[in-house]
């Protein structure tokens, strides 16, 4: 009996020892079945153990770039940058209409103002004599601009220094804005400047400057149309030397013979032309400011 006891026992030991080598192989096997097949459960999921990671590119797409990312990031920055130069470009243009039209408005009103409405405030008929002895009045101040300064030939300094000026803005007006004025010296002592005296003096200054002279009575008349003071020493005799007291204004006329400004002796020679610049510019003919003053934009006008 206690031989048959360790024999089964023997067996039986054999028998769960057997088992563990099969379960063994079996685990074994399984795990070579696996590792043969391509499979791995070491990163937690499913992977073919091929040489190359899993792919991520979508079915039927491109390969993604490593620096995909920095590209794009690059693009957007050059995107922003593009869109920031334009606004300020496009707002910089905007702001320099928008300020151009406002002062445009501005000197033109200022221009109206001075026009007057109905009978002109300043300007009107004369008749007077050029230094070339041909007839001038105001029809000849039609289809261009003109500038007249009332002075005489004998001024000692204040009329030469004021006609110094006037050419160097003609000069200015011609080379750099392409404005040519028509320049006027009318004479407010006739009794000594004829016309023969005249071309003699104007020829010292800029040589499109035309003098006008006449009876004392055509000068008197032209300066009370101009609102130009002037006089003379009383008891004059006859070749005796004086001082004429006059004002000193250039006045601008438009091409419609109607006053658009005065410039005193404020305006030096860079004001003095831009100030006739922006009259020049804002010009608008009568036919055009009375429709103006019809349109539903009227109020920028007032």
């Amino acid at each position: 009996m206690l031989r048959l006891s360790r024999s089964i026992d023997q067996r039986l030991l054999q028998c769960g020892a057997m088992r563990q080598l099969r379960a063994a192989s079996v685990g074994c096997s399984g795990s070579k079945l696996l590792t043969q097949r391509g499979f791995s459960t070491r990163a937690g999921l499913w992977q073919t153990n091929d040489k190359k990671p899993l792919s991520r590119v979508p079915v039927g797409g491109a390969p993604i770039p490593k620096d995909h990312k920095r590209a794009s990031e690059g693009s957007i920055e050059f995107s922003t940058g593009k869109a920031i130069a334009l606004f300020l470009a496009v707002g910089g243009a905007i702001s320099y209409f928008f300020n151009r039209e406002k002062n445009r408005i501005e000197t033109q009103k200022e221009a109206d103002a001075n026009r007057g409405y109905g009978k002109p405030s300043l300007g009107g008929p004369f008749h007077l004599e050029d230094m070339n002895g041909n007839e001038f009045t105001e029809k000849d101040l039609l289809g261009k601009f003109s500038i007249l300064y009332f002075g005489f030939s004998s001024c000692p300094d204040i009329c030469p220094d004021e006609l110094d000026q006037l050419g160097v803005w003609l000069n200015d007006l011609s080379s750099k804005h392409g404005i040519t004025l028509q320049p006027l010296f009318v004479t407010c002592d006739p009794a000594r400047d004829s016309p023969a005296v005249l071309k003699e003096y104007l020829s010292d200054f800029h040589p499109s400057i035309l003098g006008l002279t006449g009876t004392f009575d055509e000068v008197k008349n032209a300066c009370k149309k101009y609102r130009v003071y002037f006089s003379t020493p009383p008891n004059v005799k006859p070749g005796q030397d004086y001082l004429v007291d006059h004002s000193i204004f250039f006045y601008l006329m438009d091409p419609e013979g109607q006053f658009v400004d005065a410039l005193g002796r404020n305006y030096d020679e860079k004001t003095g032309v831009d100030k006739i610049v922006q009259h020049v510019k804002s010009y608008v003919p009568a036919e055009q400011r009375a429709k103006q003053k019809e349109a539903w934009y009227s109020f920028l006008f007032k």
